[in-house]
């Protein structure tokens, strides 16, 4: 596994280092000991696997509350997603930034999302799974989140967007909340 850092303190793109031959190829999707080696604690206690039926789908942005903040690896198994993360640690120096990327089924990157940053996806095509593997377990009272189009944030979504779900279509604003506002 190959780890770099991307601007979001805390945050990797985690590549593969694949061994092929005339068969394919074989890959670690996941090695706690090489995570520990990069200085990251991981403990994965749950996976979770979403599929969205059509392009322009956007789940988020989530992200779980203290004492349930969780640690995300995620990554796409099928199809591709435009993936955005949220700073929303107010003590980072990153605070209040947002950045994004494409991951896809072809070149199977990973996003390592740190506890208090926010996580959102739109799906690029029809039939695309995303699979993520957190350290905390689903907390239902402590999940929260800010809205996909949070104008502090600025996150380009490429495509329209296309479903959403109620809850996420009700995250607040940022300034709106409470949760820091300002520039970023």
């Amino acid at each position: 596994m190959i780890f770099t850092p991307v601007p979001i303190q805390g945050a990797f793109l985690v590549d593969l280092e694949p061994v092929a031959d005339d068969r394919g190829s074989f890959a670690r999707a996941f090695c706690k000991r090489e995570l520990t080696g990069a200085g990251i604690e991981f403990e994965v206690v749950q996976c979770n696997l979403a599929r969205s039926v059509n392009a322009g789908v956007v789940r988020g942005l989530h992200y779980q509350l203290p004492p349930a903040e969780e640690r995300k690896l995620v990554r796409c198994v099928a199809g591709s997603i435009f993936d955005a993360i949220a700073d929303l640690r107010p003590g980072s120096p990153t605070y209040l930034q947002a950045w994004w990327t494409e991951l896809d089924a072809v070149e199977r990157q990973a996003l390592l999302i740190p506890p208090g940053v926010a996580h959102g996806y739109q799906s690029l095509e029809a039939g695309t799974e995303v699979f993520y593997m957190t350290d905390q377990f689903y907390t239902p009272d402590l999940e929260t989140g800010v809205r996909y189009d949070d104008p502090v944030l600025g996150i380009p979504w490429p495509l329209p967007v296309g479903e959403l779900s109620p809850r996420d279509s009700r995250w607040p604003l940022l300034g709106v909340a409470g949760d820091g506002g300002g520039e970023a």
